[in-house]
């Protein structure tokens, strides 16, 4: 049975800022997991045709010296550029947002397709099982995925937590989001910088021409419904006819090419966590972290990519005295 001194579940971009974090403190004996094929959780790219669209996080902003100092960095690699913005610029990824995300993992080798199933506690640290039936020991473990997710991972390993950190992630209820992703035979009429997120008709929270974006070679348009819009359809089959009818005046559906629904179950925290990450058991071994725990300090009061960021770091630090 393998033993790792740390298992960093979720490989999204807490999961991998803390992993990075450990690995720069030259310590590699952690294991990061995901159940899903690739790195990056909602730095989300889909390949269409001989295209691609962002169908998750489109763009980041910086308010905090420690990310803009990596961002920096990811400027002078090539990584990301600022797609628009010249006060308050949005970056993004120069070639998807997933391919971010595997550039910041690069440095080690993450297992994907690997669910956590069980966490059990036993001989003063914890056994990981995962649904393929591998087994691994772990001194500490940092939990990364979405909050519901979890909840019900401790309810099914039967984990003792502080019963008041679990009604603090208990208390944390998220926004469903459907992204539409469109293929169009022709360019769009939407404005050169790709992107229009305001006076969209009700329901219609963004939508984004990649080829005019500069990450498409052909014309891919993905549509964001609102988490309001979302919850009220979700699971509902007719949702990309009713998506279409709301766009009718800003994209020529009679030049479709084909198209694609993405659901994001838990796209945005409702409410928010006031600490950038929880220590569940109070012994800093269990802890969890992600997007929804915010620094106090926090000015911004939502999830975002920059909240991901500093809840990794944090957690990483917490875990590493």
């Amino acid at each position: 049975m393998e033993n790792y001194e740390m298992t960093i579940v979720g490989a999204g971009l807490a999961g991998i800022t803390a992993a990075r974090r450990l690995n720069k403190q030259g310590r590699n004996q952690f294991l990061l997991v995901d159940k899903s094929k690739s790195v990056g959780g909602r730095l989300a790219t889909r390949r269409v045709a001989n295209g691609k669209a962002d169908h998750g996080a489109q763009f980041f902003t910086v308010r905090t010296e420690e990310l803009d100092e990596e961002v920096q960095d990811w400027l002078k690699k090539g990584w990301i550029t600022n797609w628009f913005g010249d006060d308050h610029p949005r970056y993004t990824a120069v070639d998807g947002m997933n391919k971010l995300a595997k550039q910041l993992s690069e440095e080690f080798t993450p297992s994907l397709e690997s669910k956590v199933t069980s966490i059990v506690e036993k001989e003063g640290a914890y056994e990981v099982t995962d649904d393929k039936g591998q087994v691994w020991k772990s001194e500490k473990v940092l939990l990364t995925m979405p909050i519901p997710q979890i909840v019900q991972l401790l309810k099914d390993s039967e984990l003792s937590v502080q019963p008041s950190a679990l009604k603090q992630l208990k208390s944390i209820s998220f926004e469903p989001t459907y992204v539409g992703i469109f293929h169009f035979k022709t360019p769009t009429s939407l404005p050169e910088i790709g992107q229009v997120d305001q006076g969209l008709p009700d329901g219609v929270e963004r939508i984004v021409d990649h080829q005019k974006k500069g990450i498409s070679d052909e014309v891919i348009v993905s549509v964001y419904m609102t988490g309001d819009w979302s919850r009220r359809y979700f699971g509902e089959d007719y949702v990309m006819s009713l998506m279409q009818e709301k766009l009718a005046s800003y994209l020529n559906w009679d030049d479709l090419e084909s198209e694609q629904l993405k659901r994001w179950r838990y796209a945005q925290a409702k409410n928010v966590l006031r600490s950038s990450y929880l220590d569940l058991k109070g012994d800093a071994t269990l802890v969890a972290a992600g997007d929804a725990f915010l620094r106090e300090n926090d000015e911004a009061g939502r999830t975002r990519i920059e909240s991901a960021y500093l809840s990794g770091k944090d957690a990483a630090a917490y875990l590493s005295w």
